[in-house]
């Protein structure tokens, strides 16, 4: 049964083509029969990793977010290239990013994070068992590696110093697996 929400795109029209990100303008039919324009950015979808250390602390990264103008604190995530699988992603950014790397891996699930904007998708991972193999950043990435137990980043969400959507999404996901859930 179609959802009676649902609008049906009538035509579409690339706006802009970047290397990360492709804007589009569509004319849409609403439910109501009339038509309207949607304007939103398509994006290849990521994943964010939930490292958590053999002492029970969860390792983050702070990293100069250009487009706000700030550093953040947040957990390690990445962009899905074309065609890869996304444990394969998870693997990879966490070892690039933070040097560690695993074999205990559990898929959590997937978050939307700007729906009324982007059709862009981060997959939860929490990755457990850390050994460490030494990072492989990126040319042009910096990053400052940290650790923080389950309470302090509550904590740091809480008093502002994590402001970030997917690290927040993922702490809530990680509470629930950490407490045994």
């Amino acid at each position: 049964m179609k959802d009676p929400l649902h609008e049906e795109a009538l035509s579409s029209e690339a706006v802009f083509e970047g290397r990360l990100l492709k804007v589009f303008r569509d004319r849409v039919s609403l439910p109501d029969g009339k038509e309207g324009l949607r304007e939103y950015v398509k994006h290849p979808g990521a994943v964010v990793v939930i490292p958590v250390l053999p002492d029970g602390r969860l390792v983050f990264e702070r990293q100069f977010r250009y487009p706000v103008g700030q550093a953040f604190l947040e957990l390690p995530a990445g962009k899905i290239d074309p065609g890869e699988d996304i444990l394969c992603c998870a693997q990879r950014e966490l070892q690039e990013e933070t040097g560690y790397v695993t074999e205990d891996w559990r898929y959590l699930g997937v978050m939307h994070p700007c729906i009324g904007y982007s059709n862009e998708r981060i997959e939860i991972f929490i990755a457990r068992g850390l050994s460490h193999v030494g990072h492989a950043w990126d040319e042009g990435e910096f990053l400052e590696i940290l650790t923080l137990s389950p309470a302090e980043a509550r904590e740091a969400v809480f008093d502002g110093r994590i402001t970030d959507a997917k690290t927040i999404t993922a702490l809530y996901w990680a509470e629930g697996v950490l407490s045994g859930g």
